[in-house]
C-alpha cells in the first residue's frame, strides 16, 4: 500500500512516516502542497493524508483537486492543528473521508487507514 504524506513539520511527518513505514506501507513525504499534488498526478497512491495548512498549496486545495478535477476517489485524511469545527465541516464537505486534529496519534491514525483501505489488523 503507497501513501502520500504532505506535512510541513518536519518532527510529525518524519515520525509519521517511519511509524508506517514500519507498519508495512510505502510512504513518499513532501513539506510542500505543490509538489505533493504533482506527485498524485503522477503516482497511484491508495491514500492521501495531508496537512490543511501547507506551503504552496493547502490540504483543502488538494482535496478539492483529487476530487473535481482528477475525479477521484482515493481515501484522504485531512490533519489540522485548528480547533475550528467550521474547518473539520469544511474539510468533509469537499470529499475527505477523515479529519484528525494534532497532535496526531499514529495508534490513531493506523486504525483510520486500516478502516479506509479495508485492511484487518493482523
Amino acid at each position: 500500500m503507497r501513501i502520500i504524506l504532505s506535512e510541513d513539520n518536519d518532527i510529525l511527518r518524519k515520525s509519521l512516516s517511519f511509524f508506517l513505514e514500519s507498519k508495512g506501507f510505502t510512504v513518499d513525504q513532501f513539506s510542500d502542497g505543490k509538489e505533493a499534488l504533482d506527485a498524485i498526478e503522477k503516482n497511484n497512491y491508495d491514500l492521501i493524508l495531508t496537512d490543511i495548512n501547507m506551503p504552496g498549496i493547502s490540504g483543502m486545495e488538494i482535496t478539492q483537486y483529487v476530487r473535481q478535477t482528477m475525479g477521484s476517489d482515493i481515501p484522504i485524511i485531512i490533519f489540522t492543528s485548528s480547533g475550528i469545527e467550521q474547518t473539520e465541516l469544511d474539510s468533509f464537505d469537499i470529499g475527505a473521508n477523515e479529519f484528525i486534529a494534532k497532535p496526531v496519534s499514529p495508534a490513531v491514525l493506523l486504525i483510520r487507514i486500516n478502516k479506509l483501505l479495508n485492511i484487518r489488523p493482523s
